[in-house]
C-alpha cells in the first residue's frame, strides 16, 4: 500500500533540490510531526531507511528543529537510485507520517542530472558514512606501495574467480578476500555502474583504520577490488579517507575545523590543493567567501578553516541556563581538489557540522527619556528572533502580553535589520505606577521606574529576566492658585499636578481641609482635576484696607508651606474692591471697623453724622445719607467685655442724639427706632498676651457682627431687646495654633486689674447665663 501511495505533499511544505553531487529533500516539521521516516522505493520493493541502512546505502537523515524541517540527503550512487549511464538519476521515496492517529504515506519522486562532470576519483565524507567512486577506466596507481600491491596480487591469483572479490586492508594484519555479498553483510556497499566502481562504509568499521596527521584525526577505509579472467587479473584500489576533527571555537569568535592536505598516501597531489568552502551543501566562490569572513589557512600541511560564529548560513539558537545563552551551528561544506599523477585527480567533499559552545547573550536597555516630554522612554534592544517579551513588571505592578497599550503605557516592537528586534516602552511620568520622591539635594522631583522584563525563548517557552532602572528629575515649583474677584468674594482655583502633594496649603497657619472650610464659611470642592475655593467677603482670613463708604479693599492670602519645616514657600494673594452696605472688621491688633446701615436707627430726616458710640465723643469717621463708618480700639469708646469659656466678646452700640430722642412723643409710632449693636469675638486661646502684658495681640482676626434690634425710645434704658436682623462674619470654632504658648512674668501696668472670681460671687441673676459683663477701661485681667 505504501509503495503505491498516491498522496501529494503540499508544495509549501516540501522542497526537493538536485545538487551537483547529491539530492536533498526538506519537509516542514509542522507537516510531518516530530517522528517522520522515509522509505526508499525501487522496482524490487520498498525499503525503510533505518539508521544502519542509511549509512550503508548512501543516505543521511536529520531532524533540524532550528530550521523547522526534516532533511534527507541522498548520494547519486545510493542503493535504490535508478542510474542511467551515470548521467541521469531518478529517486523514489515514501514519506511516512502520523496524521490524526493514522499512518499516511506520501510518494516523492525526483530526477536529477549533475551539471559537474565526474572526476577520476570522487570521495565524499558525509556525516554518517564515507564513499569513494572511481572511473572504471583507470590506470594502475604509480604510488601504490609495493608490499600492499604484491600481497593483493598474490591473493588475487590464488583465489580470484570470474566474480568480483574484495580485499580489505585494515590497520592490523592482512585479511582474506571475500565476495561482495560477504562484504555487504559486514556493512560495506560495492556498486559497479556503467562507468564507475563505488565503495561505501559507515564510520567505525572494524576494517577501517584511524590515524593522526599532524595532530588531526583521520579515518580511512582501503579496499582492493579484483576479478580474474583467465590469466588476466583486474585490480582496483578504492580508498576513502576523511578528517574526523570535531571542530573548535576560539576566543576571537571563530568556529574552526582542520583537515590534512594529504589524508592518505593514495590521495596525494602534485600541486597545491584547491579548496572551496560552502554552507548547507552549496559551495561559494572565493570573493563571496571572503565577504562572509570565511578563512582558509594552510599550516604544517594542515588546512585550517575558520568561520565567524555568526556568519551568513549559521543557525542560531537561544538557551536559558539561569541566564540567556546562545549557540551557533554551521553546516560546513568543503571541497578539496587534489591533482595526482597519471591524471588521477581526486575531488574530496566533506559535510561537517560545526557548533559553538554556549555563549552568553546580553540584551541591553537604553534610557531614551526626554524629561521635557514627561514620559519615560526605555528601549530594550538586541533581542534574538527566537525570544519574545511575555510580561513587564513596573515598580512591582505586572503587565502581561498581549499589551493593551493603555494611554499612559505603550510597548512597541521594533524590527532590526540583523533579524534581532527590540521593544520601546513608554510610561507617562504622571502614571500612578511611577515612584515620586522630592530630592532636596537636587531641588527637583525624582521619578523612578524599576523595570523587570520577562522574556521567553521559543518554542520551549523558557523564561528569563532582564532588569532596568531609569530615573528622571523634574523641576518642580510650589502650586499657584488662579484667583478672580466676584461680587460676593474671591474665587481661587488650583489645577492639580502630580507633585502638588509635596506642599501644604494653609490659611494663615491652619491646614486647608474641608473641616476648616466649613468652620470658616468657605465653599470648597476638590476632585482629581482641580481644587476650587470660594471665599465670601467677611470670611475669616480677609485683610482689609482703605475703608470708606464707597468701597472696601479686601485681600485674601493662601500660603504654600513646606510640610516638614512649615516654612512658607510661596503664596497666592488676591486683592479685590467690594461695595457693601454693612461691614464689621475685627483686627488682630484690637481694632473694630464698622460700616453700619442706620436707616432705621435715626428718625426721618436725621443725619448719620450725629450718631455716636456709647462714648459720646466717639463719632463716625465718614457718613452718607444712611450709613456711617466707625473705627475704634476695642478698649475705647465705652466698649464692654463678655467672657465665656472659650471666647471673649467686645461690644459697643451706635446711638443717635439722646437729646433729640428725648423730645419725641413716646406714643408716636415713628419714635420706634433701630438699636445697632456691634460685637467682635476672639478665641481666648489666641489672646495669651492680653492678660500678661498691656498689649492687645490676637493670633487670629476676630469675627464680628452687627445686630439691629427694634425698640421704642421709651424703653431705651430697658435691658430687654429683641433682635430683628443680624449681620455677622462667619463664626469659627477654636483651633489651637501651632505656635506654642509663651509663659511671661506678670506685668504691673497702670490698668486696674479686677479679680474675676470676686465678681462671679456677686453675679446678678439677670443677664446672659455663663457670661460676665464688665465695663472697664482699658482691659480686664484674669
Amino acid at each position: 500500500m505504501w509503495a503505491t501511495a498516491k498522496c501529494d505533499v503540499p508544495n509549501e511544505a516540501i522542497n526537493m533540490e538536485c545538487h551537483d553531487r547529491f539530492f536533498v529533500i526538506a519537509v516542514d516539521l509542522a507537516f510531518t510531526g516530530n517522528k517522520p521516516h522515509f522509505e526508499a522505493v525501487d522496482e524490487s520493493g520498498v525499503y525503510p531507511i533505518t539508521r544502519h541502512r542509511a549509512a550503508q546505502c548512501g543516505y543521511s537523515i536529520g531532524v533540524l528543529p532550528l530550521l523547522g524541517h526534516v532533511e534527507l540527503r541522498a548520494s547519486y550512487f545510493s542503493c535504490h537510485t535508478e542510474n542511467n549511464d551515470d548521467k541521469v538519476f531518478t529517486f523514489n521515496f515514501n514519506l511516512v507520517v502520523a496524521n490524526e492517529g493514522k499512518i499516511v504515506s506520501y510518494a516523492l519522486s525526483k530526477t536529477c542530472s549533475p551539471s559537474l562532470p565526474w572526476s577520476p576519483r570522487e570521495v565524499t565524507c558525509e556525516v554518517n558514512y564515507m564513499e569513494v567512486s572511481v572511473n572504471g577506466e583507470v590506470t594502475c596507481p604509480s604510488e601504490t606501495k609495493k608490499e600492499n600491491w604484491n600481497a593483493a596480487l598474490k591473493s588475487a591469483y590464488t583465489s580470484a574467480t570470474s566474480d568480483w572479490q574484495v580485499l580489505l586492508h585494515g590497520s592490523e594484519e592482512q585479511g582474506m578476500p571475500m565476495n561482495l555479498s560477504e562484504a555487504h553483510k559486514r556493512g560495506y556497499s560495492f556498486d559497479l555502474t556503467d562507468s564507475r566502481l563505488v565503495l561505501r562504509a559507515q564510520y567505525g568499521q572494524p576494517e577501517s583504520f584511524s590515524t593522526e596527521v599532524n595532530g588531526v584525526p583521520v579515518e580511512a577505509v582501503h579496499a582492493t577490488l579484483f576479478s580474474r579472467q583467465g590469466w588476466v587479473v583486474l585490480m582496483v584500489d578504492l580508498v576513502a579517507a576523511c578528517s574526523m576533527h570535531e571542530g573548535s571555537y576560539n576566543d576571537s569568535g571563530y568556529m574552526m575545523w582542520d583537515t590534512p592536505e594529504v589524508l592518505h598516501p593514495l590521495m596525494t597531489s602534485q600541486h597545491e590543493a584547491q579548496v572551496k568552502i560552502g554552507v548547507n551543501g552549496e559551495l561559494v566562490e572565493e570573493p563571496v567567501a571572503e565577504e562572509r569572513g570565511y578563512i582558509v589557512k594552510k599550516q604544517n600541511t594542515i588546512i585550517q578553516i575558520s568561520i565567524p560564529y555568526n556568519a551568513e548560513g549559521a543557525i542560531r539558537k537561544s538557551l536559558v541556563s539561569g541566564d540567556l545563552f546562545e549557540f551557533y551551528i554551521f553546516d560546513l561544506y568543503l571541497e578539496q581538489m587534489l591533482f595526482g599523477e597519471d591524471q588521477m585527480d581526486t575531488r574530496l567533499r566533506s559535510h561537517r557540522t560545526l557548533a559553538t559552545p554556549l555563549l552568553p547573550r546580553s540584551l541591553f536597555s537604553e534610557n531614551r527619556t526626554v524629561p521635557e516630554e514627561r514620559v519615560f522612554t526605555v528601549y530594550l534592544g538586541d533581542v534574538p528572533e527566537d525570544v519574545e517579551l511575555a510580561a513587564v513588571n513596573l515598580n512591582g505592578q505586572k503587565c502581561k502580553a498581549p499589551f493593551s497599550n493603555e494611554s499612559s503605557l505603550t510597548i512597541t516592537k521594533v524590527i532590526q535589520p540583523n533579524n534581532n528586534h527590540g521593544y520601546t516602552l513608554k510610561v507617562s511620568m504622571f502614571d500612578p505606577v511611577i515612584r515620586q520622591k522630592f530630592s532636596k539635594a537636587d531641588a527637583a522631583m525624582q521619578q523612578t521606574l524599576e523595570i523587570n522584563y520577562t522574556l521567553t525563548v521559543l518554542p520551549e517557552n523558557e523564561p528569563f529576566y532582564h532588569l532596568a532602572s531609569v530615573k528622571a528629575f523634574t523641576d518642580v515649583s510650589p502650586p499657584v492658585f488662579d484667583a478672580v474677584c466676584t461680587e460676593s468674594g474671591i474665587s481661587f482655583k488650583l489645577d492639580h499636578r502630580p507633585f502638588d502633594y509635596l506642599w501644604e496649603i494653609t490659611i494663615d497657619s491652619d491646614l486647608l481641609t474641608s473641616e476648616l472650610a466649613d468652620q470658616h464659611g468657605y465653599i470648597m470642592s476638590n476632585d482629581s482635576n482641580s481644587l476650587q475655593l470660594e471665599v465670601p467677603l467677611h470670611s475669616q482670613g480677609y485683610q482689609y484696607e482703605s475703608f470708606n463708604l464707597k468701597e472696601v479693599i479686601g485681600t485674601f492670602k493662601i500660603l504654600i508651606r513646606d510640610p516638614e519645616t512649615s516654612e512658607v514657600q510661596s503664596s497666592s494673594i488676591k486683592t479685590c474692591s467690594f461695595t457693601t452696605t454693612e461691614l464689621v472688621v475685627c483686627s488682630t491688633d484690637g481694632r473694630m471697623t464698622v460700616v453700619a446701615d442706620l436707616a432705621l436707627a435715626i428718625p426721618n430726616g436725621g443725619n448719620p453724622a450725629r450718631t455716636n458710640l456709647r462714648d459720646k465723643y466717639c463719632g463716625p469717621k465718614e457718613t452718607d445719607g444712611s450709613r456711617a463708618l466707625f473705627s475704634f480700639s476695642l478698649n475705647s469708646c465705652g466698649s464692654t467685655v463678655k467672657l465665656s469659656k472659650e471666647y471673649v466678646t467686645y461690644e459697643n452700640e451706635i446711638f443717635y442724639s439722646k437729646k433729640l430722642r428725648a423730645l419725641k412723643n413716646p406714643a408716636d409710632p415713628s419714635n420706634d427706632i433701630d438699636r445697632v449693636t456691634m460685637q467682635c469675638t476672639y478665641p481666648l486661646s489666641g489672646l495669651f498676651r492680653l492678660f500678661s502684658v498691656y498689649k492687645f495681640e490676637s493670633d487670629k482676626a476676630g469675627f464680628g457682627r452687627i445686630v439691629h434690634s427694634a425698640h421704642s425710645t421709651e424703653g431705651l434704658l430697658s435691658p430687654t431687646m429683641e433682635p430683628t436682623t443680624v449681620f455677622q462674619t462667619p463664626v469659627y470654632t477654636t483651633r489651637r495654633s501651632r505656635r506654642p504658648v509663651s509663659m511671661r512674668p506678670g506685668y504691673q501696668s497702670l490698668v486696674k486689674y479686677i479679680k474675676v472670681s470676686s465678681f462671679r460671687k456677686n453675679l446678678p441673676k439677670k443677664g446672659a447665663k455663663g457670661q460676665l459683663q464688665i465695663k472697664l477701661n482699658p482691659f480686664i485681667a484674669l
